[in-house]
């Protein structure tokens, strides 16, 4: 059963969390979701550790301007801000006991963001999943994205995002008009209906000004060094083939700042890896906080 609650941020904005799974299990899994998405995101991901042997108990938040949670200035539409966010959220609704972090896309910047700001949260980090994101180089190919029509994009998409149109529209765009452009952008081959539902519903659902106020903050993004605070905690990075927006050359960059790390490549996958691997992204994370429930076991008896 989901259960649902508002934790506020540092600032006072209402951040809309949602927890599955067992209340008193040893271990906590947050998942966080990336830009333009929400806490939906990760849901058939949430189901699956809620239903596997190993009890846990599942932590979902959404980010600042995105899903549930309130809209909010763009001037505080960064990823330090939602690494604040997390800690917030993280002491409200997990305050004791093992986690295992596992940040999509943004999400997964925004745990790189925790690690510099909220050491102390990441001390209790058992486990550590970075899915389909990037440590940097954001602003050089974006959707991958040559140069030059890289440079073209920004143009555009800044001239679009000054007007009022823009500004006052609720959500982004009808699920169906954007489906094609989605498709092609975030998935894979073959994805499910429940992936292609879940990806056109979020995106669509989005508003427009946290589109554009995430660009700065996702094109600045450089934390490589941060990844250092990964190094003796068990830690997955996840991308798909033929992800278009944080592609593999991005995880083998995060692998090679953190050789500790374990790689992973799922073929024909696309950036919605969380929708288009549902057991084999929920089977990497549940074995992080299976270890981590075994640990903490170990810990008790020799207490």
């Amino acid at each position: 059963m989901t259960t649902a609650r508002s934790v506020p941020a540092a600032d006072g904005v209402p951040l809309h969390v949602e927890l599955d799974g067992t209340h008193d299990a040893p271990v906590t899994v947050v998942l966080v979701h990336g830009w333009s998405l929400d806490r939906r995101s990760w849901r058939p991901v949430a189901r699956s550790l809620a239903a596997g042997p190993s009890p846990v108990r599942v932590v979902r938040h959404d980010h600042r301007g995105h899903g549930r949670s309130a809209a909010v200035d763009p001037a505080t539409m960064t990823i330090d801000q939602l690494a604040d966010d997390l800690a917030a959220v993280v002491s409200a609704a997990a305050p004791t006991g093992p986690l295992v972090l596992a940040g999509h896309s943004m999400g997964g910047m925004t745990l790189m963001a925790l690690a510099e700001r909220h050491p102390d949260v990441v001390a209790r980090a058992a486990g550590i999943a970075l899915v389909a994101t990037a440590s940097g180089g954001l602003a050089e190919r974006p959707f991958g994205l040559t140069p030059p029509a890289a440079a073209v994009y920004r143009r555009v998409q800044g001239r679009i995002a000054a007007t009022r149109a823009w500004a006052r529209r609720e959500r982004l765009a009808d699920p169906r008009l954007i489906a094609p452009a989605m498709r092609w952008l975030l998935l894979g081959t073959q994805p499910s209906a429940e992936a292609r539902r879940i990806t056109f519903e979020t995106v669509g659902a989005c508003r427009p000004l946290t589109v554009s106020g995430f660009q700065p903050t996702l094109q600045a993004h450089e934390r490589d060094a941060a990844l250092t605070a990964f190094a003796d905690i068990p830690t997955v990075v996840l991308v798909g083939s033929r992800d278009r927006l944080t592609p593999v050359r991005s995880a083998r960059r995060i692998v090679d700042a953190l050789p500790s790390a374990e790689l992973t490549i799922f073929p024909e996958a696309g950036h919605m890896l969380p929708l288009e691997r549902v057991s084999g992204v929920a089977g990497r994370i549940a074995a992080l906080a299976t270890a981590a429930a075994a640990g903490q076991a170990r810990q008790r008896r020799t207490a």
